[in-house]
């Protein structure tokens, strides 16, 4: 897993097509905004056993399709020095 450390409005890229944007860190509270094509499935940690328990979607998104998207994403109770949690390895 790489663990980096990043300020407000710095991005870190995944791939050619995926970016992770810090938009705010307050206390322990940290916003991110994810650009990601539509084909991209993007799921906070926590949700990730609910959609396996419920299966996979019927209809899927085709990459000539897609189109990029922006999520804003925040989580709570995230000490110093630690990882997103819930994050996960993208492979």
């Amino acid at each position: 897993m790489l663990v980096l450390s990043r300020k407000v409005g710095e991005r870190i890229h995944i791939g050619d097509d995926v970016f992770v944007e810090i938009r705010r860190v307050s206390g322990n509270r940290v916003t991110l905004a994810v650009n990601a094509p539509r084909a991209v499935r993007v799921l906070r940690g926590e949700l990730l056993e609910a959609v396996k328990s419920f299966g996979q979607p019927s209809e899927e998104v085709q990459p000539e399709q897609a189109q990029s998207e922006t999520y804003i994403v925040s989580h709570d109770n995230i000490a110093p020095n630690e990882g997103i949690p819930g994050s996960q390895t993208v492979g």
